[in-house]
């Protein structure tokens, strides 16, 4: 009622008390009604408006009274209010509307709160065909529905249903109601279908009704067009897009269709044709979707995810990047700041001053410039829009503006921007934490139910997919333009972080083509400077992984005209290609992307898969750009490029390059923490990196990329646990590397392969490399396919890298040995390699022969026995490799001390081998295979030892003469030393695979060596002469081969006999023995005969085995260990004996023993021994034998060394053949003998083996024969009857030597100067004949005596008479007999003599036994001559003959005569007549012998032979008178011979009368002189003779004609001569007696 007074007053203070009573609750619903009706009078009186308003608020929030129409009413009123002309009621009542619609609604959830525990279940809604049917409605549900439907009602310009009495309304006050109400009490629309419907029916419908202008509306289209477009509304059009806001976020699941076009709008007013500040509202919008990940993630679901359903998401994200790009493309249209900007950039002096003319020094540094982008001289400044995560809009807060407002430039862009980075930013935070929920739930699954596999539900998966799938092009697209133009460093920051964790995404959900993308992009343009290209071929998927990124050399400009000229220029580089181009700059930008990169790779390496090739790659040429090169370990250190001055870094830079080395180091550290997959994909990105970077560096020695090597190393490195998985690409590829033709390359690949070798061994795996063999030979692999690398630098380092893990882990190696082993003798003559690769060079085989060193002195004992072969094959090989001699010779010593090893440890080593073999058969078994080794049917440890002879057999015929030495000694020596260790079945292979083997190669070598001289040793080495050719090298190789197996078949001889083919071993020696005997030189030759003598045992040798034998009783075997190896018959097998000792015992034992007796003993067995006599013989006969036709200056003539040593093994040989020796055996020896004797020397060699002239010695060979001989006569005399027939056959040889005195035997057709006839004038030794024959006198003497001697002891044997021996003699003796002045040699004569008269002492009563036989007839006229032509020598003595020496000669004949004297005349009865006349004649001539006129006078009595010729005649007168004569025959003979005498005496004393009267006073020729005092003695020793003889021995016509002569000596009284005088007076003295002549009886009846 007071109200009702209208009166101000009165109205205020009931209005207050109406206030206050409602405040305490007490007022009813029909009060409340009433107090409407009261204010709603108030209000159209318009009274105390403001306060009417507050009391309807105060009524209504304090009480739940007032429903239907007096709410509606109450409703009505404050908008009424809001109508007025005041604008403070305005403005109240609109909040107030605002707070009571509010009020209304919260009733509504309250009141179903209050129900909520009671189920009800509401009648079904018919089809809602009735829009007020609300009965199922509570009454405060009721209450907001009507009011909601009203408001819809008004939006639409619609009368409403239940706000009765509104007047008007505005759109946008109604629209900014229901958003508030959508916005604040989203349960109640989604729990009630009521509401639902009213959503779906009437708002939905409003909005896209009201968003008709703006979508018609294009900005600039001709408003001539025939319907006039109704302009958008900025208001209203800002309005309803925060409804469509408030729709999306709280009832998409309720309006999927409505939204969907909804979305479609937003994007639609992003296009360029719309106004500005539409874009900038839309933008804002999207911009508050993009900070709702899981809406997003809805749409994706709804939409993109639907077949036939506009790809919602997909267009935001799209739509969001075209607007981005329309912004730098399309200048902004109306927006004067933005025209008004220069085309280059803003007004502002800093930028534009900058552009164009940028040197490194164009920007100035303390400028603060403003953050924006620049792209193609469009430039947009970036401002702060919203904190990152919400989206704070701007203009869609302007409620209060109708006028579309002015947007800053750079506005749009900005929000755009932060709406792409917290759209990123959400995808991927919401992905990732479900994912790592699901990992959580899988990795709980797995333990609860450890044997199952974790299924994860397939619906988020796919939904995450799609989500990055649809976004991705757009978001690489926008962020890749804005990253073009980015000119702030966090602008740019935040880009690539939001690329990073979209390519980190996609790699996690393992969509390549996305992430590979993002990376490519990141890559191309970004981290590396503008138009340097990595094409990637193709980028697809599926060719991703398979392409390589190949770098096209286009030309690069130094600054770039793009976007990037303001950027800070950090480097100048050089370019990674393959031609050479100009240099590139790197900005600083360009860093920043780097170091995003290499975070993305660290952080997420794990999914970039096949991302890593396009990682790398880019890491790669940034490396090399700023000119990082590899350290140790991989490490990339910054280094000085080696190309050139090309290379800047600004000090900037130069202070990052550690640290951006060391984000790469750690990058590649953190490969430890990926997976196997990941880690292979790094591995093979690395790889086919480097292979680019190898084509590039083919060719040519520039500096080649070295980055995916040294990382590849890196990652080995940290990798080393699980190395397995990774070793075979990474080395296979390294392996690669090593033989590439570019040398740096080649030594990193090096480097790295070994480091990675050696750390691999060195590290502690689990379980250890001892334990896990397979893993350690994987190791070692790449060491030993290095070998195969035929560059020196490579091979250099591999063999270093041996030396130092045999220093490291030598110990260890265990069964990676064999491939050490085969590392370091993989040496070899490298002949056959083209010409760029260097043969195998000096230091490389140094450096593998110091690691075979380290090995032999340090590891044998710790290497498996069976790599012992490797060790021995490997020693060889360097022994053999022609490169460093004193490796060759070093070599040899070591397999010396590695058979030292064997020796030591063989009881070990045995076992050790014999396991192994058991385990070989056994398998071979299994395989059906059979067991092939070298030497296989010899024990395995055997087998060893003969690995060993044959490696050093090879090296006995290596090329160089000091090896083969060396070699050779060695041999011998180890087998000598050792061969005790060998079973005896072994002992064959030995022989004949070994010995005779290497004997059969030396001998070919040795006669098809080279004759040519060597001028010298190489250096300055001069080679002795001895040694100057290749064939007098190979001879000392042939000796020592040749002695030293014959020194084993000595010591070995009890051994080798036990093997069964002993016999043809013996005779292959032999063979071997007489080749080299019969070979063109003499130190081969003499040698051959040295072990011929050997093997006879003619040398003692040496028994190295009696001190073994004692060494042993020393240790305690008892002596029954020592039995004889007769057990082990060639036919049986050797029983194997467990103990070293035992068998060493045996052999020793074999040895030690004394041959058993008989037959068996081998050593007496004759086959054996004439095997040899027949080697002996061919021998003798071939190298005795006399060239045939003319010889050549060079045929080959023995030495006579080599004859001696021949001749002097017979008498040995003939001990053990005499029991068979034959006539024909001795008649070959006589050959060879006389061969030999008569073989002359050289002239060189002459003064060494002539004796001086004075001194008659025998030659060493002389002696040999002789030797020889006296050896046979010996057995001959000893041995049986049977033997006694070959006496005549050595005489025979003995008389031949002798004639040679006289006669020097012809060697063949030579020339040869004899020495004994060059004794009065001096020999000259170099005289032009090129060959001397020796003085065989003293040879020839010797025999002379030896066959004295021999016939002094053989006379009487039938064979010596028989065979005419005597006669022989005689007939031998008579050359020098008749000889004498003339022989060679005085000696020679008088020693003929004097035999003669020996021989004929003892032969001639033999003959005279035997005269009867007739044997010896033919005897006598030899003895004649001999003595004819002895005593009547043609020769004259020599000038120089002293008296004393003439009277000694004249002697000699004295003893001849008397010899005739005592032992012929006397038996003349005993001795055919004819000899006795040739005899008597002899005497006669001698007893008036004349001399030669060639003496003086005062020599002339000596020099007459007068005693010989006084003892000739007396000697005859004896025989004349002796009354001895048993035949008339033969008085008569001596009868007839005085009358000769007499007779002959006669004429010349008359001749010399009647010269001498012719003469006058000139004296007779003193010849003629000297014969008449010769006859005149004659008669007087006749005279003498006559007295002494018995008057009736005398015959009388003797008398008579010895009257006869004195009238003549009466007429000599004149002669003038006294000589004649003095001789006269002793003739005729004896007269005398004669002057009454004698008293004559009878006697024998004559007178």
């Amino acid at each position: 009622m007071g109200c009702g007074t209208k009166e101000p007053k009165i109205t205020q203070l009931c209005l207050a008390a109406i206030q206050r009573l409602m405040s305490h609750e007490v007022v009813s619903e029909a009060a409340a009604g009433n107090i409407i009706n009261m204010l709603w009078q108030l209000m159209e009186n318009g009274l105390e408006e403001l306060k009417l308003l507050q009391t309807v608020l105060v009524l209504l929030t304090t009480n739940t009274v007032v429903h239907d129409e007096v709410l509606s009413k109450a409703i009505v009123l404050c908008f009424r209010l809001h109508f007025t002309k005041d604008n403070i009621t305005n403005n109240t009542a609109a909040a107030t509307v605002r707070q009571v619609v509010t009020v209304v609604f919260e009733r509504m959830v309250a009141e179903d709160e209050r129900y909520q525990g009671i189920v009800e279940h509401p009648p079904p809604v018919q089809g809602n065909t009735n829009r007020r049917s609300v009965s199922t409605l509570r009454p405060s549900a009721k209450d907001a529905y009507m009011l909601f439907q009203d408001l819809c009602q008004l939006v639409n310009a619609d009368a409403p249903y239940w706000l009765v009495g509104m007047t008007e309304m505005t759109r946008t006050f109604g629209l900014e109601l229901l958003e508030s109400v959508l916005n604040d009490f989203p349960g109640v629309f989604l729990q009630h279908q009521e509401f639902s419907f009213l959503l779906k029916e009437r708002v939905c419908p409003l909005v896209i009704k009201l968003f008709s202008p703006n979508i018609k509306f294009r900005q600039g289209s001709s408003s001539a067009s025939p319907a006039p477009v109704e302009k958008p509304y900025f208001p209203i059009c800002m309005r309803l897009l925060r409804v469509v806001s408030v729709l999306i976020k709280h009832f998409y699941s309720l309006l999927v269709t409505e939204c969907e076009i909804f979305l479609s709008l937003l994007v639609k007013f992003l296009d360029g044709e719309k106004p500005q500040w539409l874009r900038a509202v839309a933008v804002e919008s999207v911009h508050r979707l993009c900070v709702q990940p899981h809406l997003l993630r809805s749409f994706c679901q709804s939409y993109d995810m639907k077949q036939h359903s506009t790809k919602v998401f997909r267009d935001i994200v799209n739509a969001l990047g075209s607007f981005i790009q329309s912004l730098f493309i399309l200048p902004n249209l109306g927006n004067n700041a933005a025209l008004s900007a220069p085309a280059g950039g803003s007004g502002s002096g800093a930028q534009g001053s900058s552009q164009g003319g940028l040197g490194p020094g164009g920007i100035n540094s303390n400028q603060t410039t403003q953050a924006a982008f620049e792209y193609r001289g469009t430039w947009i400044p970036l401002m702060t829009v919203s904190v990152q995560g919400s989206a704070k809009a701007t203009y869609l807060e302007m409620l209060d503006k109708v006028e579309p407002p002015s947007i800053p430039e750079g506005y749009a862009m900005s929000v755009a921007f932060s709406a792409l980075l917290d759209l990123v930013r959400g995808i991927t935070s919401m992905i990732e934490r479900e994912l790592a929920a699901e990992e959580g739930a899988a990795a709980e699954f797995r333990e609860t139910h450890p044997g199952q596999q974790w299924q994860p539900q397939p619906g988020a998966h796919q939904v995450w997919e799609e989500m990055v799938s649809a976004c991705w092009c757009g978001l690489l697209a926008a962020l890749s333009l804005l990253l073009d133009a980015s000119t702030d460093e966090t602008a740019t920051e935040n880009i690539l972080k939001a690329e990073l964790t979209v390519a980190s995404l996609c790699g996690r959900l393992g969509l390549v083509t996305p992430r590979d993308a993002f990376i490519n992009r990141h890559l191309q343009g970004l981290s590396l400077p503008p138009h340097y290209t990595l094409t990637v071929l193709n980028s697809n998927a599926a060719s991703l992984t398979g392409k390589s990124y190949s770098i096209l050399g286009q030309t690069v400009q130094i600054i770039s005209p793009s976007s990037e000229s303001h950027q800070q220029v950090v480097a100048v580089g050089q370019p990674l290609a393959s031609q050479p181009q100009g240099t590139v700059v790197l900005t600083s930008k360009n860093l920043q992307c780097m170091r995003t990169l290499l975070n993305l790779a660290h952080c997420h390496g794990a999914v970039l898969g096949t991302s890593w090739q396009l990682v790398l790659a880019t890491l790669q040429h940034l490396v090399w750009i700023l000119g990082l090169k590899p350290g140790p370990g991989g490490v990339l250190k910054p280094g000085r490029a080696v190309e050139g001055p090309s290379t800047v870094l600004t000090t900037a830079v130069m202070t990052d390059l550690p640290f951006i080395a060391n984000i790469l180091s750690r990058l590649f550290e953190s490969s430890q923490y990926l997976d196997d997959v990941s880690l292979h994909h790094l591995i093979n990105a690395l790889c086919s990196l480097s292979l680019e970077a190898m084509e590039m560096a083919s060719g040519n020695n520039k500096e080649p990329s070295l980055f995916a090597v040294a990382k590849l190393l890196e990652t080995g490195l940290v990798n080393m646990d699980r190395i397995e998985i990774l070793w075979r690409p990474l080395t296979g590829h390294l392996l690669e590397v090593c033989q590439h033709t570019n040398s740096r390359m080649r030594e990193w690949g090096a480097e790295a392969l070994t480091a990675l070798i050696k750390a691999g061994l060195a590290y502690k795996h689990d379980p250890p490399l001892a334990q896990n063999q397979r893993l350690q030979l994987l190791l070692l692999n790449p060491l030993k396919e290095l070998s195969n690398v035929l560059h020196a630098d490579i091979r250099q380092k591999q063999l270093e890298s041996v030396l130092q893990i045999l220093q490291s882990q030598g110990d260890g190696l265990g069964p990676g040995w064999p491939l050490v082993l085969g590392v370091i003798g993989a040496i070899r003559n490298d002949q056959g390699v083209p010409c760029f690769f260097l043969p195998f060079s000096e230091s490389l085989i140094r450096t593998a022969f110091q690691c075979l060193q380290l090995v032999v002195t340090d590891f044998l004992p710790t290497m498996p026995c069976t790599c012992l072969q490797i060790v021995v094959d490997v020693a060889g090989s360097f022994g053999l490799q022609n490169q460093e001699l004193n490796i060759s010779l070093t070599s040899i010593g070591l397999l010396w001390n590695i058979s030292d090893y064997f020796f030591q440890r063989g009881e070990a080593i045995t076992q050790d081998l014999e396991r192994e073999e058991e385990a070989l058969q056994k398998q071979a078994k299994e395989k059906g295979e059979t067991l092939n080794r070298p030497f296989h049917p010899a024990p395995p440890f055997d087998c060893l030892w003969l690995c060993l002879y044959a490696k050093l057999g090879e090296m006995c015929v290596d090329p160089r003469p000091a090896v083969r030495k060396s070699a050779g000694q060695t041999l011998f020596s180890t087998i000598a030393a050792h061969g005790t260790l060998l079973q005896q079945p072994t002992w064959h292979i030995v022989v004949w695979k070994v010995l005779f083997h290497l004997l059969g190669r030396v001998r070919t070598s040795s006669t098809t060596a080279d004759k040519e001289k060597i001028e010298s040793g190489g250096g300055n080495i001069l080679i002795h002469h001895s040694r100057d050719t290749a064939e007098k090298q190979w001879a000392e190789t042939w000796v020592l081969t040749l002695a030293g197996v014959a020194r084993i078949f000595n010591t070995r001889r009890y051994l080798l006999q036990q093997l069964g083919d002993f016999f043809e071993a013996w005779e292959v020696l032999l063979n071997h023995i007489q080749s080299a005997a019969l070979s063109k030189n003499n130190e081969v030759s003499l040698a051959a005969l040295k072990s011929f003598q050997e093997i006879l045992q003619i040398v003692t040798p040496v028994r190295d085995w009696d001190k073994a034998g004692d060494a042993f009783t020393a240790i305690g075997v008892p002596p029954v260990l020592i039995d004889p190896l007769s057990a082990y018959g060639p036919g049986r097998p050797l029983v194997r004996s467990d103990s070293l000792v035992e068998r060493l015992t045996r052999y020793n034992g074999a040895e030690l023993q004394a041959p058993p007796p008989g037959e068996e003993s081998a050593l007496e067995d004759s086959a054996l021994w004439w095997s040899a006599w027949n080697t002996w013989y061919r021998t003798g006969t071939d190298s005795t034998r006399p060239p045939s036709g003319p010889t050549e200056k060079f045929s080959f003539i023995p030495s006579q060394p080599f004859l001696t040593a021949l001749i002097q093994i017979f008498p040995a040989l003939y001990q053990h053949i005499k029991s068979n020796f034959s006539m024909e055996d001795l008649k070959k020896l006589g050959v060879i003998l006389h061969g030999a004797v008569s073989v002359p020397i050289s002239s060189d060699a002459s003064p060494f083996i002539l004796p001086s002239y004075t001194e008659a010695v025998l030659t060493s060979l002389q002696e040999a024969v002789l030797t020889a001989l006296d050896v046979l006569q010996k057995a001959i005399c000893v041995g049986p009857e049977n033997l006694q027939v070959m006496y005549p056959a050595i005489f025979e040889q003995l008389l031949l030597f002798v004639e040679f005195s006289c006669k020097p035997p012809q060697y063949g057709r030579m020339e040869t100067k004899h020495v004994a006839n060059a004794k009065y004038n001096q020999i000259q030794l170099f005289a032009p004949a090129e060959w001397v024959a020796l003085n065989y006198v003293p040879f020839a003497e010797r025999s002379l005596e030896v066959v004295v001697d021999l016939y002094h002891k053989t006379a009487c044997h039938k064979a010596v008479i028989n065979e005419k021996v005597l006669q022989n003699i005689i007939k031998t003796l008579r050359m020098p007999l008749g000889l004498k002045y003339a022989c060679p040699s005085e000696s020679t004569w008088k020693l003929a003599v004097s035999s003669l008269l020996k021989v004929l002492s003892i032969g001639l009563p033999v003959a005279r036994q035997h005269a009867s036989s007739g044997k010896f007839d033919t005897m006598w006229p030899e003895l004649a001559n001999a003595f004819e032509d002895f005593l009547f020598t043609k020769s004259t003595p020599p000038d120089n003959v002293s008296i004393q020496e003439f009277q000694k000669n004249e002697a000699i004949d004295v003893e001849v005569v008397q010899l005739i004297s005592t032992e012929i005349l006397p038996f003349a009865n005993f001795i055919p007549k004819d000899f006795v006349g040739q005899i008597m004649a002899m005497l006669n001539k001698g007893s008036i012998h004349s001399q030669s006129p060639s003496f003086t006078e005062a020599e002339i009595d000596v020099r007459m032979r007068e005693e010989f010729s006084k003892v000739c005649f007396e000697t005859l007168l004896q025989f004349s008178f002796s009354n001895k004569v048993s035949t008339p025959q033969e008085g008569y003979i001596s009868r007839m011979a005085l009358s000769v005498l007499l007779k002959r005496s006669q004429d010349v004393l008359q001749r010399y009368v009647e010269d001498e009267r012719l003469s006058g006073r000139c004296p007779l020729p003193r010849q003629q002189v000297t014969e008449i005092i010769f006859v005149l003695k004659a008669i007087s020793t006749l005279m003498d003779s006559l007295k002494k003889t018995q008057p009736e021995n005398v015959d009388g016509n003797t008398w008579a004609q010895v009257i006869a002569l004195y009238p003549t000596l009466v007429e000599c009284i004149t002669c003038s001569s006294t000589e004649v005088s003095s001789a006269l007076k002793e003739a005729l003295g004896p007269f005398k007696d004669f002057m009454q002549p004698p008293v004559s009886r009878v006697q024998n009846g004559e007178s």
